[in-house]
């Protein structure tokens, strides 16, 4: 693993958009056996992953991601991101903010596992009409 997975990782998040999402795109970083996590979901081989993914692509009216520090050495890396998403049911349609990161593992010039570390509340409960107005209550009176 060297700075050239960690961009071609990055390539193609930035060049993900609905409608060309598909396994082969997915298998020029993804490892067959991907094991997939984030806060939502556990996934595990590359046909589940790329079932999610054309999914969530699907559902989504844009998404991108901007890229911040990463810190890698053998075969794991770690990469800072801001994802920034429009869905038509969250957040009256308007863009949603999320900031996160990445921990990824290779094998074999393919990435084996992908975690991501994001707040769920700032990817959606917070941007549902009654869920999201408690949460903020919540976080104002914790503050």
């Amino acid at each position: 693993m060297n700075a050239a997975a960690v961009s071609a990782f990055q390539n193609l998040y930035h060049q993900l958009q609905r409608g060309n999402v598909d396994k082969a795109t997915l298998a020029s970083v993804y490892g067959e056996s991907i094991q997939f996590r984030d806060p939502f979901h556990k996934i595990n081989g590359l046909d589940a992953m790329t079932r999610y993914f054309v999914s969530m692509y699907e559902n989504v009216e844009s998404i991108q991601f901007d890229f911040g520090h990463c810190w890698y050495d053998d075969n794991h890396a770690f990469i800072r991101w801001q994802m920034v998403y429009q869905h038509p049911r969250i957040n009256s349609g308007n863009p949603v903010t999320v900031d996160g990161g990445s921990e990824l593992i290779w094998h074999n010039d393919k990435i084996i596992q992908h975690r991501d570390f994001f707040d769920g509340g700032q990817m959606l409960y917070e941007h549902l009409p009654l869920l999201g107005w408690a949460i903020r209550k919540l976080k104002e009176r914790m503050s």
